[in-house]
């Protein structure tokens, strides 16, 4: 199913515009707090760019699914709330690469290396190193708060942003304990499948798809059972999407992904791939990828254990279950157009994200 109107660059291009002005707006209010106020609003607007706006996209089409498409001012105002999942979106990434220590993201600096540079350069006093973790963090609460700001002020009547702000209570919440759950199993050293899966539906499946969607079926009036249809729709491509992405984070190439090769491995992730490569590889080989994970890896070395977890099948095995999850996924979004009456527009250009969402190349 194909629908020729929708446009994703033009989509991504007027998602990018908003969060433009709503950051011009930010930077304003800020002028009075001077050149470092500046420098973070510069960082915030670094961070927010580029992307592949896939919550921004769900939301606007959830909402499409249950409204049609919108138009005039409310299309804006559904654009801001939809933008609003996107800042969302660069809060966690940007705590998440300190909690990581990771040194780069979409190609560039994270952002607590870039304020890190910034300090040891110029000279200051004590630690660059915490500097930069300072200013990555008030920077991802900042955005947070952003998030907040900018769906509320959206646009749309507080009887439909009342109950999307109850979902994105909800969102914000997960997301930051499936944080504290990685981080947890990361300081473990260890993770079952079951709770790998734990983790990825917490801290990636249901802030990336779910509640995107939940959010813009909010703003569509939806009730609390069309939210469970939706569920059943959006969940298990969140989780394949996120399997995807954990695949992509061991084999997938550094000028696609903008991370470096393995980088997975180095920072050492107990994901849903690399549990079932513990639990299927033969003794010996378990050993040495358990063991490897979370250490400063060689590109030769990084190609071992690739080998490792391909030769066992696991890699495979995550493929066969992205496919399943996002056929389960697809079944649900074609049973709601068809017993629920959900827009038909938008339950096609919701199967091109589903698509998009869990094939991305290597």
């Amino acid at each position: 199913m194909t629908n020729p109107a929708w446009d994703p660059t033009a989509f991504r291009t007027e998602v990018q515009a908003t969060l433009d002005a709503f950051l011009a707006t930010q930077a304003d209010r800020l002028a009075p707090l001077g050149d470092d106020a500046a420098r973070l609003l510069a960082e915030a607007r670094v961070t927010v760019s580029g992307g592949k706006r896939f919550r921004a996209a769900f939301c606007h089409w959830g909402y499409a699914a249950l409204a049609g498409a919108p138009s005039g001012a409310d299309a804006a105002a559904v654009r801001r709330a939809a933008a609003s999942l996107e800042l969302l979106h660069a809060s966690a990434l940007v705590h998440d690469d300190l909690m990581d220590a990771s040194d780069t993201r979409r190609g560039r600096a994270a952002t607590h290396r870039a304020f890190e540079a910034e300090h040891r350069s110029d000279g200051w006093r004590g630690q660059p190193q915490q500097y930069g973790a300072a200013a990555a963090i008030l920077l991802g609460d900042l955005l947070l708060s952003w998030s907040d700001e900018l769906l509320r002020h959206c646009g749309l009547g507080w009887d439909r942003v009342g109950p999307a702000l109850d979902v994105f209570d909800l969102c914000r919440s997960e997301v930051i304990a499936g944080q504290f759950l990685d981080v947890s199993v990361q300081a473990r050293g260890r993770a079952s499948v079951e709770q790998a899966m734990t983790v990825l539906r917490y801290k990636s499946a249901k802030y990336s798809i779910e509640r995107p969607i939940h959010v813009g079926a909010a703003l569509a009036g939806a009730d609390a059972t069309t939210l469970d249809l939706l569920t059943a729709f959006g969940l298990p491509l969140g989780e394949a999407f996120q399997l995807r992405d954990d695949v992509l984070g061991v084999f997938g190439d550094p000028d696609t992904t903008g991370k470096p090769a393995g980088d997975d491995l180095v920072e050492g992730k107990r994901t849903v791939l690399v549990a079932m490569a513990l639990d299927a590889a033969p003794e010996a080989d378990a050993a040495r990828l358990d063991a490897a994970l979370g250490t400063s890896l060689s590109e030769a070395e990084v190609a071992d254990l690739r080998t490792i977890i391909d030769g066992c099948g696991a890699r495979a095995q995550v493929d066969t279950l992205i496919d399943e999850l996002a056929d389960q996924a697809v079944a649900a979004l074609r049973r709601g157009q068809a017993e629920a009456g959900w827009d038909a527009e938008a339950c096609g250009v919701l199967e091109q994200l589903a698509a998009a969402a869990t094939r991305r190349a290597y």
